[in-house]
């Protein structure tokens, strides 16, 4: 079984299409799990539809922490034995579990790309050169017990990218594969379509705190991960 973990804010506009691109997966041995982070919208009553139409999909409603807050909620309710990542607002192709399960054999966990939609365009496919190139923890399927020990730092903007970060460091096998089913939305109201220089300095600094007990492969992780931050931000 594979569990998907969706966090949801305020995302009504984009959850039917999200929802749906996971029912219509060509594998269907999966648990859905939809985490409402008190949502001020109509978000709560479309998840809870979705719950009671379909028995792979479930409902948890924490009051509104943030992200990283909803998706800790939803590894506590993780029965399978493989485990993805999707935004409310992004879409999974109807292959995409299945083309990622079947690559899973002997590593812990697959690691693929994506495309940015906006409207009824596409981009083409963006392909990670490295393990470490995404720092989303989208975009892969884990294994469980991969993942277990980990958690994502609340109350924080850019967690994803320390969640990812200690993945790598942990030695985790990593199986990369040539295929884009996960689709980006570009959502101007996310949280990440805008700078935040105070989070940005304090991602620096916890990744900077994790140099000193790297072994040499981590601090070349880290500084690797450290100079495409600092692109990326200087880009953006």
């Amino acid at each position: 079984m594979i569990s998907i973990i969706v966090p949801i804010y305020n995302a009504a506009s984009y959850l039917n299409e999200c929802v749906d691109s996971l029912l219509m997966q060509t594998e269907q041995d999966l648990q859905i799990i939809l985490v409402d982070d008190g949502s001020l919208d109509n978000s709560p009553a479309l998840a809870q539809r979705y719950a009671a139409k379909d028995r792979r999909v479930e409902l948890h409603t924490i009051p509104h922490a943030g992200q990283s807050a909803a998706r800790n909620e939803g590894l506590k309710h993780v029965k399978g034995e493989f485990v993805a990542f999707v935004d409310a607002d992004d879409r999974l192709a109807p292959e995409w579990c299945a083309r990622h399960l079947k690559a899973i054999e002997g590593v812990q966990y697959v690691q693929s790309g994506y495309r940015r939609c906006k409207q009824e365009e596409v981009s083409r496919p963006n392909y990670p050169c490295n393990a470490y190139q995404f720092t989303s923890p989208c975009m892969r399927l884990y294994r469980r017990e991969a993942i277990e020990k980990l958690r994502f730092t609340e109350g924080m903007i850019y967690e994803d990218v320390l969640w990812s970060v200690d993945l790598w460091l942990s030695g985790a096998v990593c199986r990369k594969i040539r295929y884009a089913g996960y689709l980006y939305t570009l959502n101007p109201k996310s949280t990440t379509s805008q700078r935040h220089p105070e989070a940005e300095k304090r991602v620096f600094g916890e990744l900077r705190k994790r140099v000193d007990k790297a072994s040499r492969k981590g601090k070349w992780i880290l500084f690797y991960t450290l100079i495409r931050l600092k692109i990326h931000f200087l880009l953006s």
